[in-house]
């Protein structure tokens, strides 16, 4: 769950890290490459997620865990249609209560004891087939009690600063949270984390998880960021700190080269360790990169699953994830789904409208994701169902969803299984505005959340309404680096596209120059406008020379309507969004009901209350031809196509009809427990 925190970059510093080196200090390209690869190859990867049954996170509370109340809790969830869970560990349940006193007695963090009820639980899932996964520490960000001053989140403008973390296994005990720029003190943790987990980890193959960050990221720092800032840029950093955030220049320019050399410190000394730690483990990485200060398409192409969240974020905002998924060569796409549905921390808690959930799991189906995980179910004692976590649907016995929760993940099981077939299908690729968000800086007032103030995070990025039906994909300039153009195609990963289209204010030089390649070769690009370099220290008009150059090649173009023998790939789809897979059989497409469209935090309670029928005819290219179709969404339905290689078309039955629901509006009386104080701002 998005709790606090923050993302995005365009890779161009060739230098990387390694475990016991100085930041700053350059790997040999030799062990850069084994180190990125020699642990993957003893790992099959093809069987992450083979089934499609929906998943679940598993809230345990510090207490002491009993093998009976583990296994009862796991009956319940095979007995209702869940695939596997997410063990995650956080406070006791006294913290809710603000009791900072009393200390519930527990197992201890990390020990033996501890160990040995995971392993229970992970023996007892394989024994049931249902799949178990865990967080790789206590609450969100990496930290914990044993986590030392010197390794904890630091801070430019205050050097004795260091983030708490104060709600973990250990509350009321205060730890600090891991510095996530430093690959040393990563190693540090995942050591203990790690052995604490390893026996666990045989058996059925699971994964390590790593949620959204609740990170501090504005001035975030680390010892000798600064140093390397300053040999790289030629300025330090320090100058400027008083207004790094500032709107003007020259702040904007040098706020661009932090977030730059950030983003690379992120990946290169975080996402980029943990997942080769996981796969020392013989475990694979799953990760919510949605917050996280880096180029966000390079970070989750770091990890074996990428993982989206809805709906603190936007449905849309799993196209991101599905899109860097995609250009990584990855097959799954999950996401954390129908967290704070209606309002943060708890509205109409434990009194969920299936229907509702329905719309919103509809959407990011349309999005690109692929397997649901549930937040979530809290751990109960053997036969009870009084515990709740206060952020989520309420995965129990006693909750209003209860009684449709088979049916429901049987319905989620199915349109996920398809979704898993083959690849995506799209015909554009979309450049993503990193460089523009980096220079941007905070959102406006109105937009931000109390956890979330930055750009960077993409929350409010959508793909350009001119090319919804030729089903746009993102793609940044890491992966037009690693991207050809070979049968009249862009070619990464699992992805093709028949053109390239660009929409932004600024570029990176290197960027611009693999634009200007791939436009040379005849790739049909679109530059929607003349791209600015961003940066404190410009090439000296080189750029400009650049640009206008890039506009004479006959195929560069202002306007998409000008893109020649690029059809889209459904016409009439401007009432609902879809997503296309293609097998060497055919195709799958799924079209979400027109109520999934353009849903945004929070949803008001009955929000999928519908009574109408609504038909619309489309045009389906495939093979060459245009295929007439008729789509009929009846009240609460979705539709999935196939389209086999004779063109014969087949409507494949997913119907599932929750429960109508009840509509409430929603009362607003001031300002919002997420939103951010204007007057204070």
């Amino acid at each position: 769950m998005k709790k606090f925190i923050f993302i995005l970059t365009i890779l161009t510093v060739p230098w990387s890290y390694s475990f016991g080196q100085k930041a700053g200090d350059k790997m040999p390209e030799k062990v850069r490459k084994k180190e990125n690869t020699h642990v993957q190859e003893s790992l099959n990867m093809s069987g992450i997620y083979t089934g499609s049954r929906p998943w679940t996170r598993w809230w345990w509370f510090a207490s002491l865990m009993q093998e009976a109340d583990i296994r009862d809790n796991l009956i319940w969830l095979k007995n209702n249609g869940f695939g596997g869970v997410e063990i995650a560990w956080v406070y006791p349940l006294n913290r809710m209560k603000k009791d900072t006193i009393n200390y519930t007695p527990r197992l201890q963090w990390l020990s033996p004891e501890w160990t040995e009820m995971v392993v229970y639980a992970k023996h007892c899932a394989d024994s049931l087939e249902l799949g178990c996964d865990f967080t790789f520490g206590s609450l969100w960000p990496f930290g914990d009690t044993k986590v030392p001053f010197n390794e904890a989140t630091m801070n430019m403008t205050d050097p004795k600063w260091r983030q708490e973390i104060t709600a973990s296994w250990d509350y009321p005990k205060k730890g600090f949270v891991l510095d996530h720029l430093n690959r040393n003190a990563f190693a540090h943790y995942a050591e203990r984390t790690g052995n604490a987990l390893k026996p666990a980890l045989k058996g059925s193959m699971s994964g390590l998880f790593c949620d959204s960050w609740e990170v501090e990221t504005k001035f975030l720092t680390t010892p000798g960021f600064e140093e390397q800032f300053h040999k790289i840029y030629g300025y330090s950093l320090k100058d400027y700190t008083d207004s790094l955030y500032s709107g003007n220049e020259p702040y904007r320019s040098i706020r661009y080269d932090y977030m730059k050399l950030l983003s690379e410190y992120v990946i290169e000394e975080f996402y980029k360790p943990f997942t080769l730690r996981c796969h020392e483990l013989g475990a694979y990485s799953r990760a919510q990169c949605s917050g996280a200060p880096c180029d966000i398409i390079s970070s989750y192409g770091e990890i074996d699953v990428p993982e989206s969240e809805a709906l603190l974020f936007e449905p849309s905002f799993s196209n991101i994830v599905a899109s860097a998924a995609g250009l990584s060569g990855k097959r799954v796409v999950s996401s954390e789904t129908f967290t704070c549905l209606y309002g943060w921390p708890r509205d109409h808690h434990s009194e969920e409208q299936t229907a509702d959930l329905k719309l919103l799991a509809d959407a990011v189906f349309a999005n690109g994701v692929n397997h649901i995980i549930w937040h979530g179910k809290p751990f109960n004692p053997a036969g009870q169902d009084t515990v709740k976590f206060y952020a989520s649907v309420h995965v129990g016995k006693s909750g209003s969803l209860a009684p449709e929760i088979p049916a429901f993940n049987q319905y989620l099981e199915k349109v996920s299984s398809f979704m898993k077939k083959g690849v995506n299908l799209s015909e554009v690729a979309v450049y993503l505005p990193t460089e523009d968000t980096w220079i941007a800086g905070e959102l406006p007032v109105e937009k931000q959340f109390i956890w979330a103030w930055g750009a960077y995070e993409q929350r409010y990025t959508y793909l350009p309404e001119e090319l919804k039906g030729w089903r746009p994909l993102w793609i940044n300039g890491a992966f037009l680096q690693k991207a050809g153009y070979v049968d009249g195609r862009l070619r990464v990963g699992n992805l093709s596209f028949a053109a390239l289209y660009i929409d932004v204010q600024y570029m990176d030089m290197v960027a611009l120059k693999r634009v200007a390649a791939l436009a040379e070769k005849g790739l049909p690009i679109c530059l929607k406008k003349d791209p600015a370099e961003p940066g404190y220290h410009k090439s000296n008009g080189d750029y400009q020379i650049l640009v206008e150059k890039l506009k004479k090649f006959k195929n560069v173009t202002s306007s998409w309507k000008q893109i020649d023998n690029v059809p889209p790939l459904i016409t009439g789809t401007d009432q609902f969004d879809f997503w296309c897979r293609e097998t060497p059989e055919g195709i799958y497409i799924f079209f979400a009901n027109p109520k999934s469209q353009r849903l945004t935090f929070p949803l008001e309670y009955g929000q999928s209350l519908n009574d109408k029928t609504e038909t619309f005819r489309v045009t389906i290219r495939y093979q060459g031809k245009m295929i007439p179709a008729e789509l009929v969404f009846q009240p609460y339905q979705s539709l999935l196509l196939h389209i086999d290689r004779s063109n014969h078309l087949n409507f494949i039955d997913i119907g599932f009809t929750p429960k109508e629901p009840v509509y409430k509006p929603r009362l607003k009386k001031g300002k919002e427990k997420w939103e951010v104080d204007i007057l204070k701002k």
